[in-house]
């Protein structure tokens, strides 16, 4: 990997994504904005004695939830369009590999994923009131981990689509069964045996457990740890079997 090529690959990402300004509103505007819904949805439900509000719950989960699904979102479409208008295989003439390639895709994304989670937790514990035992710092680090991981599935997806419409049609095969599972809606521990495997290999189920492990204990604990790890390590096998399935172009 060459690091020259790799921050020539990174800038030209984020210049892209700094000249397209839906694409930052996105990323910027939108989750502040639904996590502003969620508080008005839940704003007048007390909490139980000496538990979180179900706001709190809520909110800390969507953190994670809100930048995984747009930075897939937009991540797949980019690199699709990458391919589509031939970008990708005028590039892949050039010294830059394929993973020199991705990596510097990840890496700006990534950066992009940090601003958003900082941002959408700014608003969160500033403007909202969340609040949780554990550090927001912690929060946002599990935030962006969880949006670099999307961005890895979404640069592996975009593989296997040849339009923008095929890009958009992966969110309910890729995101949808994971928010289903994560432990959201009913605890992992809850659901038929059958559905408590198909949760224990999803990512987005370890994302979400480390969320709650940080709204629960004021310090960082084993688990959150182990889950970090989890995250971290599917981001990165992700990332591998993008490298070894991108193509120069689309259909």
């Amino acid at each position: 990997m060459n690091p020259r090529i790799l921050a020539a690959t990174t800038g030209r990402v984020l210049r892209q994504l700094r000249h397209d300004r839906r694409t930052v509103a996105l990323l910027v505007v939108v989750p502040s904005v639904l996590l502003t819904l969620v508080h008005y949805m839940y704003v007048d439900q007390p909490a139980p004695p000496g538990q979180p509000s179900t706001f709190d719950r809520v909110a800390l989960v969507m953190l994670g939830f809100f930048p995984f699904v747009i930075m897939f979102l937009v991540t797949s479409i980019a690199m699709l369009r990458e391919r589509t208008s031939g970008t990708l295989e005028r590039l892949l003439t050039t010294p830059l590999g394929r993973l020199d390639l991705l990596i510097g895709y990840g890496v700006a994304f990534g950066l992009a994923a940090v601003a958003q989670a900082v941002i959408a937790s700014v608003v969160a514990y500033g403007v909202l009131g969340l609040d949780t035992a554990g550090s927001s710092g912690l929060v946002i680090m599990i935030a962006a981990l969880n949006a670099v991981l999307a961005v890895a599935l979404g640069l592996f997806c975009s593989a296997f689509a040849r339009t923008e419409f095929q890009a958009v049609q992966f969110m309910p095969v890729v995101v949808v069964p994971q928010l289903l599972l994560c432990g959201l809606f009913v605890p992992r521990g809850e659901m038929a045996g059958w559905l408590q495997a198909v949760s224990d290999v999803l990512p987005l189920s370890y994302a979400v457990e480390a969320l709650q492990e940080v709204g629960a204990n004021s310090a960082p604990t084993g688990t959150m740890w182990r889950d970090v790890a989890v995250v971290a390590g599917a981001a990165a096998l992700a990332l591998v079997l993008a490298a070894a399935t991108l193509r120069r172009r689309g259909g």
